[in-house]
């Protein structure tokens, strides 16, 4: 379940607690985001996933000051995954915004008139069509003939897998019909059915190879194989339903576009309709609804879309999604089972994580065999969670559950059959030691809110064997050190036989070896090339980026973004540990803490809950030890270069108040690209203010502090534009 506090009311935040909530959301979206995108093994439904970006997007509506140019409100997806060529998108690949009522769709259809200023009689026509759950795609078109095929990836820039793509027998090589546009890039969705998926994993486990959660899972798994051959030989499909460059647009309404591409060769879905008013997008919604089971592909809502192009390009964008469609999603799909077990995972930070064990059961034509139960007060049904969804009730080992499965994804217990609990059934206890190391398990009291954690985690760190493992994944994981052959099964064979017991050892692995008895490549399943293979490999990341090497350090709350916010404004390694180091956390909400911790926490997109989890970290001297030992075997690179040629070269700036001739994330982004850095508060170090009308007390704490200010003009000025 998500960590954050939604007990919590967003319309009585402080300004601090809403940055906290915002810092700790975007932590946690970005991580969603980078499973669901990039590994294609996404660990939340999509319901919960939407509730996480509801609250965020609503604390940004209350907090506009928590806008910055890394808000997840203004990106797509996650960065493309390593392994292919990346393409950057010549029209942005956007998402929707979502609807989960009739009450959604009415409000969807009022914006549009009071946007458009158009009469209460005035129709307004629309394209409804089902929401493919699937991979999306761009597929570029040059005087006809196919060029390249593109992923989304973050909306700005996906991965080439025109090679891949070109094993489809829904797309077509070469567009049917004359007077075709010179440049002609169709978007769409690539898909396996159900019957298809199902007799794949029968032959893959029949192989011996991996099991594929879901039809969406298996597409994206299947397009990202770096052998052509691999994925041609998976039964993937294709249906177009939108376009992003196109030098000449043919018609005028979205409906006569999905009409053209059909013409063009491609398939489009055939249940797509025309509606006229909200009661007929609703009952198209219903009634697609009631079909959902039957088709043979996944689809997880409908999506509406305003007919007339011209309307559409008036309506045009907010954030990261069109002012002119919107997904109408449909409710979790449930069913009843009984659980088995209950089994305790520890996790990387020491999380013990409940999973129950259920009688197998097909819920939307997967086979279900695991569930989440999220944490140990959601078992006791008391808590935010619990609560809401089963009214107080407990879980027991016996009782018959209702599973929700929404998404696709690792599906949840929402509710227990009491009429059919067994009278042997007893309440579960949860364990207070560590189950693979025996260790006390604690659940942390927030010292600031008195509160405890609801996360009971295991004290061993430096002896659990879980959570070293597990640690030892991470480091070498994709978005860290990614080292070629060297993944989650050889991090806990080589943790077993104590051959890399942290970070460190696996680069002396090489020298260690030469020493050794008992030779690397005598183990079973390596041989002589292997083995050069893999400490080739291991050489090859010797050299890292300060952004890799500070995710893959494992910090609690320090994904990929905060990694990169933090590695930017810090420059190396060196001044990272320094100012950790020295930075003290305040005890207390009326102690600001030293200077160091000030920076730290005044960092745009670092909040105190990642400040302090930083500081932690480095006061902890087996942690500092730890990297010691791995500088001494690697050189750590730079982010990026910063410019050092331009007057703002060097030098913090604030952006506030209402920017006219540029957006505040232009601006911001302007200024990082001059080799400035900007922050999100004013303090003594901040060296200029730009301030635009509405600037509030920003401006004045620049006046305190005598810190330079000017308006948008007194800014191009400085920097010369």
């Amino acid at each position: 379940m998500p960590r954050y506090d939604k007990s919590l009311d967003i319309d009585a935040m402080t300004p601090r607690q809403a940055k906290r909530e915002h810092t700790r959301l975007q932590a946690e979206i970005a991580e969603h985001d980078k499973r669901y995108y990039q590994d294609d093994a996404p660990t939340v439904s999509d319901a919960e996933y939407d509730a996480l970006r509801r609250r965020y997007n609503a604390i940004e509506q209350k907090f506009p000051d928590l806008v910055t140019q890394g808000s997840l409100s203004l990106t797509v997806g996650a960065a493309p995954a390593r392994g292919f060529a990346k393409v950057r998108h010549t029209v942005p690949m956007l998402s929707l915004d979502n609807a989960f009522s009739e009450e959604d769709v009415v409000d969807f259809v009022e914006r549009i008139r009071r946007f458009l200023k158009l009469a209460d009689d005035e129709p307004i026509t629309f394209l409804a069509e089902p929401k493919i759950d699937g991979l999306s795609m761009s597929l570029r078109y040059e005087d006809g003939e196919l060029v390249r095929a593109a992923t989304r990836g973050d909306g700005t820039e996906g991965e080439d897998v025109t090679a891949n793509i070109r094993t489809l027998k829904d797309v077509p090589q070469k567009l049917k019909g004359r007077n075709l546009p010179a440049v002609c890039e169709m978007r769409g969705e690539v898909y396996m059915k159900k019957a298809d998926f199902l007799a794949l994993n029968e032959r893959q486990t029949a192989a011996g190879g991996q099991v594929f959660a879901n039809p969406r899972n298996s597409a994206a798994g299947s397009l990202r194989q770096k052998d052509p051959a691999i994925t041609a030989s998976r039964p993937l499909h294709f249906f177009a339903y939108s376009w992003g460059e196109l030098t000449k647009v043919p018609e005028k309404t979205q409906s006569a576009m999905v009409a053209w591409m059909a013409a063009r060769g491609f398939d489009t879905n055939p249940l797509s309709k025309v509606c006229k008013s909200v009661k007929e997008l609703v009952a198209f919604h219903r009634s697609i609804g009631e079909r959902r089971a039957k088709l043979d592909y996944d689809i997880d809502g409908v999506v509406y879309k305003v007919d007339r192009l011209d309307w559409q390009e008036r309506l045009g964008f907010v954030s990261r999604s069109p002012r002119w469609a919107i997904a109408h999603k449909f409710a979790a799909e449930r069913a009843e089972t009984v659980l088995n077990g209950i089994d305790i995972q520890v996790g990387r930070t020491g999380a013990l994580t409940p999973v129950a064990k259920l009688e197998p059961v097909t819920v939307g034509g997967v086979v279900v065999q695991n569930a989440s139960l999220h944490n140990e007060d959601y078992i006791k049904g008391i808590g935010a969670s619990g609560e809401a969804i089963r009214n107080g009730t407990d879980i027991r080992i016996g009782d018959t559950v209702v599973i929700q499965r929404a998404g696709d994804v690792i599906p949840q217990i929402v509710d227990v059959v009491l009429d059919k609990r067994p009278k042997s059934a007893k309440p579960y206890h949860f364990p207070a030691v560590c189950p693979a190391c025996g260790s006390h398990a604690v659940r942390e009291i927030n010292l600031r809110t008195g509160k405890e954690d609801v996360v009971r985690r295991c004290t061993g760190g430096l002896i659990c064997p879980a959570q070293a493992v597990e640690r030892l994944r991470h480091f070498v994981a994709r978005d860290a050190f990614d080292i070629e052959g060297f993944g989650e099964k050889q991090a806990e064979a080589f943790y077993a036989d104590g051959l890399v017991m942290e970070p460190a050892d696996i680069f002396t692995l090489r020298q260690r070896d030469a020493r050794a008895s008992k030779k690397l490549a005598d183990r079973e399943g390596y041989g002589e090339t292997s083995v050069t293979n893999l400490f080739n490999a291991i050489d090859a990341r010797r050299k890292v980026p300060l952004n890799r090497l500070i995710y893959a350090l494992g910090i609690r709350h320090i994904g990929d973004i905060n990694a990169k916010i933090l590695a930017r404004h810090y420059g190396t390694i060196e001044a990272f540990e320094e100012a950790a180091t020295a930075a003290d956390v305040p005890t207390d909400r009326k102690d600001k803490g030293n200077d160091a911790w000030q920076e730290l926490n005044s960092i745009e997109g670092i909040g105190d809950v990642v400040a302090e989890a930083v500081v932690e970290f480095f006061n902890e001297k087996k942690n500092r030890a730890a990297l010691k030992r791995l500088l001494a075997e690697i050189e750590v690179e730079p982010m990026e270069e910063a410019r050092s040629d331009t007057p703002v070269a060097g030098k913090t700036v604030v952006f506030t108040g209402t920017l006219e001739k540029m957006t505040r994330d232009e601006a911001k982004a302007m200024a990082e690209r001059l080799g400035a850095k900007v922050s999100g508060s004013v303090s003594k170090k901040t060296d200029y203010v730009v301030a635009g009308p509405g600037a509030g007390s920003k401006l004045k704490d620049a006046q305190k502090h005598g810190v330079t200010v000017m308006d948008e003009d007194g800014w191009f000025k400085l920097i010369g534009r």
